[in-house]
Protein backbone atom coordinates (compact mmCIF):
# COMPACT_ATOMS: atom_id res chain seq x y z
CA UNK A 1 0.00 0.00 0.00
CA UNK A 2 1.40 3.73 -1.11
CA UNK A 3 0.67 6.11 1.87
CA UNK A 4 0.36 9.27 2.86
CA UNK A 5 2.50 9.81 5.15
CA UNK A 6 3.34 12.86 7.56
CA UNK A 7 7.01 12.35 9.91
CA UNK A 8 9.63 15.17 9.48
CA UNK A 9 12.39 16.27 12.05
CA UNK A 10 11.04 19.03 13.04
CA UNK A 11 7.28 19.99 13.09
CA UNK A 12 5.49 19.81 9.79
CA UNK A 13 5.30 23.23 8.22
CA UNK A 14 2.89 24.99 6.03
CA UNK A 15 4.03 23.24 3.01
CA UNK A 16 4.01 19.76 4.36
CA UNK A 17 0.80 19.92 6.08
CA UNK A 18 -1.30 21.50 2.84
CA UNK A 19 0.55 18.99 0.89
CA UNK A 20 -1.31 16.12 3.23
CA UNK A 21 -4.62 17.90 3.09
CA UNK A 22 -4.89 17.66 -0.95
CA UNK A 23 -3.75 14.03 -0.24
CA UNK A 24 -7.02 13.34 1.63
CA UNK A 25 -9.36 15.24 -0.60
CA UNK A 26 -9.92 12.74 -2.95
CA UNK A 27 -11.21 9.97 -0.24
CA UNK A 28 -12.49 12.47 2.43
CA UNK A 29 -14.15 15.80 1.13
CA UNK A 30 -17.84 15.31 -0.32
CA UNK A 31 -17.81 11.57 1.86
CA UNK A 32 -19.59 10.36 4.75
CA UNK A 33 -17.47 9.14 7.76
CA UNK A 34 -19.63 5.79 8.27
CA UNK A 35 -17.64 5.36 11.67
CA UNK A 36 -14.59 7.04 13.13
CA UNK A 37 -13.01 4.65 15.98
CA UNK A 38 -10.34 5.77 18.72
CA UNK A 39 -8.12 3.35 19.38
CA UNK A 40 -7.39 5.00 22.86
CA UNK A 41 -8.44 8.21 24.84
CA UNK A 42 -6.29 11.03 23.16
CA UNK A 43 -3.12 11.93 21.53
CA UNK A 44 -1.07 14.87 23.19
CA UNK A 45 -4.57 15.48 25.18
CA UNK A 46 -7.85 13.69 25.07
CA UNK A 47 -10.55 13.18 22.92
CA UNK A 48 -13.40 15.07 23.41
CA UNK A 49 -15.99 13.06 25.42
CA UNK A 50 -18.53 11.41 22.77
CA UNK A 51 -16.07 12.38 19.49
CA UNK A 52 -16.66 9.03 17.91
CA UNK A 53 -20.58 9.19 18.15
CA UNK A 54 -20.34 12.95 17.20
CA UNK A 55 -18.52 12.10 13.90
CA UNK A 56 -19.00 9.13 12.56
CA UNK A 57 -22.00 9.01 9.86
CA UNK A 58 -21.22 12.72 9.39
CA UNK A 59 -20.47 14.59 5.74
CA UNK A 60 -17.13 15.92 5.42
CA UNK A 61 -18.04 19.02 3.68
CA UNK A 62 -14.49 20.88 3.15
CA UNK A 63 -10.79 20.12 4.03
CA UNK A 64 -9.40 23.87 4.90
CA UNK A 65 -5.67 24.10 6.73
CA UNK A 66 -5.64 27.07 9.30
CA UNK A 67 -1.50 27.41 9.57
CA UNK A 68 -0.45 24.33 10.42
CA UNK A 69 -3.43 22.64 11.50
CA UNK A 70 -6.20 20.56 8.90
CA UNK A 71 -9.38 21.39 9.39
CA UNK A 72 -12.24 19.45 8.50
CA UNK A 73 -15.82 20.73 8.15
CA UNK A 74 -18.75 18.39 9.02
CA UNK A 75 -22.56 18.50 7.73
CA UNK A 76 -23.13 19.10 11.37
CA UNK A 77 -21.72 22.62 12.19
CA UNK A 78 -18.97 20.83 13.43
CA UNK A 79 -15.14 20.83 12.45
CA UNK A 80 -12.33 18.27 13.07
CA UNK A 81 -8.86 19.65 14.31
CA UNK A 82 -5.59 17.53 13.23
CA UNK A 83 -2.57 18.23 14.55
CA UNK A 84 0.58 16.05 13.12
CA UNK A 85 2.79 16.52 15.68
CA UNK A 86 6.42 15.32 15.20
CA UNK A 87 5.47 11.83 14.13
CA UNK A 88 2.16 11.63 13.02
CA UNK A 89 1.18 10.24 9.65
CA UNK A 90 -2.11 10.08 7.69
CA UNK A 91 -2.21 6.42 5.73
CA UNK A 92 -4.80 6.23 3.36
CA UNK A 93 -6.05 2.66 1.67
CA UNK A 94 -8.74 1.39 -0.24
CA UNK A 95 -10.71 -1.54 -0.52
CA UNK A 96 -10.63 -3.88 -3.37
CA UNK A 97 -11.81 -3.09 -6.62
CA UNK A 98 -12.24 0.71 -5.93
CA UNK A 99 -12.50 2.60 -8.75
CA UNK A 100 -9.71 4.65 -10.74
CA UNK A 101 -9.88 8.19 -9.64
CA UNK A 102 -7.84 7.32 -6.69
CA UNK A 103 -5.28 4.68 -8.42
CA UNK A 104 -2.59 6.10 -6.62
CA UNK A 105 -3.20 3.95 -3.63
CA UNK A 106 -3.05 0.06 -3.83
CA UNK A 107 -6.38 -1.65 -3.10
CA UNK A 108 -6.23 -3.68 0.11
CA UNK A 109 -6.67 -2.38 3.42
CA UNK A 110 -3.48 -3.26 5.34
CA UNK A 111 -3.60 -5.18 9.24
CA UNK A 112 -3.70 -2.58 12.16
CA UNK A 113 -0.71 -1.48 13.22
CA UNK A 114 0.72 -0.99 16.56
CA UNK A 115 0.25 2.93 16.83
CA UNK A 116 -3.21 3.36 14.58
CA UNK A 117 -4.65 5.79 17.14
CA UNK A 118 -7.47 6.78 15.14
CA UNK A 119 -9.14 5.38 11.78
CA UNK A 120 -11.83 7.27 10.07
CA UNK A 121 -13.80 4.29 7.77
CA UNK A 122 -15.33 6.32 4.73
CA UNK A 123 -18.86 5.17 3.24
CA UNK A 124 -17.34 4.45 0.21
CA UNK A 125 -14.60 1.65 1.28
CA UNK A 126 -11.56 3.62 1.89
CA UNK A 127 -10.11 3.94 5.33
CA UNK A 128 -8.49 6.97 6.57
CA UNK A 129 -5.78 6.30 9.53
CA UNK A 130 -3.54 8.21 12.49
CA UNK A 131 -0.62 6.86 13.26
CA UNK A 132 1.50 8.81 15.44
CA UNK A 133 4.60 7.05 17.10
CA UNK A 134 5.21 9.70 19.66
CA UNK A 135 1.69 10.78 20.44
CA UNK A 136 2.80 14.38 20.35
CA UNK A 137 -0.12 14.66 17.60
CA UNK A 138 -4.13 16.25 18.46
CA UNK A 139 -7.18 16.13 17.16
CA UNK A 140 -10.42 18.01 18.60
CA UNK A 141 -13.90 18.37 17.91
CA UNK A 142 -15.02 22.43 17.91
CA UNK A 143 -18.08 24.19 16.77
CA UNK A 144 -17.55 25.12 13.61
CA UNK A 145 -19.25 29.28 14.01
CA UNK A 146 -16.76 29.43 17.43
CA UNK A 147 -13.73 28.46 15.23
CA UNK A 148 -12.27 32.02 16.10
CA UNK A 149 -12.40 31.66 19.63
CA UNK A 150 -10.77 28.01 19.96
CA UNK A 151 -7.59 28.04 21.42
CA UNK A 152 -5.40 26.82 19.63
CA UNK A 153 -6.15 29.11 16.38
CA UNK A 154 -7.72 32.46 18.09
CA UNK A 155 -4.22 34.08 18.42
CA UNK A 156 -2.76 32.93 14.81
CA UNK A 157 -1.78 35.53 12.72
CA UNK A 158 -2.81 36.19 8.95
CA UNK A 159 -1.98 32.99 6.60
CA UNK A 160 0.85 33.76 4.66
CA UNK A 161 -0.62 32.68 1.33
CA UNK A 162 -4.12 34.70 1.99
CA UNK A 163 -5.10 38.71 1.22
CA UNK A 164 -4.19 40.01 4.68
CA UNK A 165 -1.24 39.10 4.38
CA UNK A 166 0.70 42.13 2.51
CA UNK A 167 3.23 44.63 2.58
CA UNK A 168 1.94 47.06 4.86
CA UNK A 169 1.00 44.35 7.57
CA UNK A 170 4.47 43.08 7.19
CA UNK A 171 5.85 46.15 7.90
CA UNK A 172 3.82 47.50 10.96
CA UNK A 173 4.19 44.04 12.50
CA UNK A 174 7.86 43.93 12.34
CA UNK A 175 7.92 47.61 13.24
CA UNK A 176 9.95 48.04 16.93
CA UNK A 177 10.62 44.97 17.21
CA UNK A 178 13.80 43.63 19.14
CA UNK A 179 13.56 39.93 18.57
CA UNK A 180 16.15 38.46 15.85
CA UNK A 181 13.58 38.24 12.49
CA UNK A 182 14.40 34.75 12.42
CA UNK A 183 12.19 34.61 15.99
CA UNK A 184 9.36 37.13 14.66
CA UNK A 185 9.15 34.74 11.63
CA UNK A 186 8.55 31.94 13.64
CA UNK A 187 6.25 33.78 16.04
CA UNK A 188 2.59 32.41 14.76
CA UNK A 189 0.84 35.39 15.97
CA UNK A 190 2.73 37.53 13.30
CA UNK A 191 1.94 34.82 10.37
CA UNK A 192 0.99 31.64 10.19
CA UNK A 193 2.40 28.29 9.30
CA UNK A 194 6.50 29.41 8.94
CA UNK A 195 9.09 26.52 10.45
CA UNK A 196 12.13 26.62 10.99
CA UNK A 197 13.21 25.55 7.66
CA UNK A 198 11.53 28.13 4.94
CA UNK A 199 12.04 30.21 7.71
CA UNK A 200 15.61 29.88 6.70
CA UNK A 201 15.14 29.60 3.00
CA UNK A 202 13.61 32.87 3.15
CA UNK A 203 15.77 35.10 4.89
CA UNK A 204 18.60 33.75 2.53
CA UNK A 205 16.77 35.02 -0.51
CA UNK A 206 15.67 37.82 1.36
CA UNK A 207 19.48 38.24 2.05
CA UNK A 208 18.88 38.67 5.68
CA UNK A 209 20.69 38.04 8.67
CA UNK A 210 18.84 35.50 11.08
CA UNK A 211 20.46 37.57 13.55
CA UNK A 212 19.18 40.98 12.39
CA UNK A 213 16.74 42.47 14.77
CA UNK A 214 13.41 42.81 13.56
CA UNK A 215 12.40 45.88 14.43
CA UNK A 216 15.72 47.49 12.56
CA UNK A 217 15.03 46.44 9.12
CA UNK A 218 13.68 49.12 7.30
CA UNK A 219 10.41 49.04 5.89
CA UNK A 220 11.20 48.44 1.89
CA UNK A 221 13.21 45.34 2.92
CA UNK A 222 10.49 44.38 5.23
CA UNK A 223 7.99 44.51 2.71
CA UNK A 224 10.28 42.64 0.24
CA UNK A 225 9.82 39.40 2.55
CA UNK A 226 6.02 39.38 1.49
CA UNK A 227 6.76 38.29 -2.31
CA UNK A 228 9.63 35.95 -1.22
CA UNK A 229 7.76 33.95 1.70
CA UNK A 230 5.03 33.43 -0.71
CA UNK A 231 7.29 32.19 -3.45
CA UNK A 232 9.52 29.71 -1.18
CA UNK A 233 5.95 28.76 -0.07
CA UNK A 234 4.69 28.29 -3.00
CA UNK A 235 7.71 25.84 -4.43
CA UNK A 236 8.06 23.88 -1.95
CA UNK A 237 3.91 22.92 -2.36
CA UNK A 238 4.42 22.16 -5.69
CA UNK A 239 7.20 20.09 -4.50
CA UNK A 240 5.56 18.04 -2.09
CA UNK A 241 7.21 19.86 1.15
CA UNK A 242 10.51 18.51 2.34
CA UNK A 243 11.44 14.93 2.89
CA UNK A 244 13.82 14.93 5.90
CA UNK A 245 12.67 11.66 7.52
CA UNK A 246 9.83 9.50 6.29
CA UNK A 247 7.69 12.16 4.63
CA UNK A 248 5.55 11.41 1.52
CA UNK A 249 3.16 12.96 -0.81
CA UNK A 250 -0.29 12.08 -1.56
CA UNK A 251 1.24 9.00 -4.16
CA UNK A 252 3.49 7.68 -1.63
CA UNK A 253 6.29 9.91 -3.63
CA UNK A 254 8.93 11.48 -1.64
CA UNK A 255 8.46 15.22 -1.33
CA UNK A 256 11.43 17.19 -3.61
CA UNK A 257 11.79 20.71 -1.96
CA UNK A 258 14.87 19.77 0.36
CA UNK A 259 16.82 19.26 -2.77
CA UNK A 260 16.18 22.95 -3.58
CA UNK A 261 17.65 23.99 -0.24
CA UNK A 262 19.72 27.11 -0.69
CA UNK A 263 21.18 26.67 2.95
CA UNK A 264 19.49 24.74 5.43
CA UNK A 265 21.45 21.97 6.59
CA UNK A 266 24.50 22.96 4.33
CA UNK A 267 26.88 23.93 6.60
CA UNK A 268 30.07 24.61 5.67
CA UNK A 269 29.36 24.27 1.89
CA UNK A 270 29.41 27.16 -0.66
CA UNK A 271 26.73 29.57 -0.85
CA UNK A 272 24.79 28.56 -3.82
CA UNK A 273 23.65 32.53 -4.78
CA UNK A 274 25.51 34.24 -7.61
CA UNK A 275 28.07 35.83 -6.98
CA UNK A 276 28.95 34.98 -3.58
CA UNK A 277 31.96 34.07 -2.18
CA UNK A 278 30.50 32.48 1.33
CA UNK A 279 30.13 29.38 3.17
CA UNK A 280 27.06 28.52 4.92
CA UNK A 281 26.85 28.77 8.67
CA UNK A 282 25.05 27.22 11.47
CA UNK A 283 24.41 28.72 14.82
CA UNK A 284 21.84 27.80 16.85
CA UNK A 285 18.47 30.61 18.30
CA UNK A 286 16.45 29.63 20.41
CA UNK A 287 17.57 26.01 20.90
CA UNK A 288 16.94 25.85 16.89
CA UNK A 289 19.51 25.20 13.88
CA UNK A 290 19.81 28.61 11.99
CA UNK A 291 21.51 28.30 8.35
CA UNK A 292 22.73 31.09 6.44
CA UNK A 293 25.48 32.85 4.52
CA UNK A 294 27.33 35.90 6.73
CA UNK A 295 28.41 37.45 3.25
CA UNK A 296 25.36 37.79 1.98
CA UNK A 297 22.67 38.15 4.59
CA UNK A 298 23.30 40.94 6.69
Amino acid sequence: MRRLEQGVKNLPELPEVETVRRGLIPVMEGQVIEELRLNRDGLRWPFPANMARDVSGARVLRLRRRSKYILMDLDRGTTVLIHLGMSGRMLISLPEGARETVAQFVHGHPAPQKHDHVVFEMAQGARVTFNDPRRFGAMDLFVTAAEADHWLIREIGPEPLGNRFDESYMTAALKGRKSPIKAALLDQRIVAGLGNIYVCEILHRAGISPTRQAGRIAPPRCAALVPIIRAVLSEAIAAGGSSLRDYRQADGELGYFQHGFQVYDREGQPCLKEGCRGNIRRIVQSGRSSFYCPMCQR
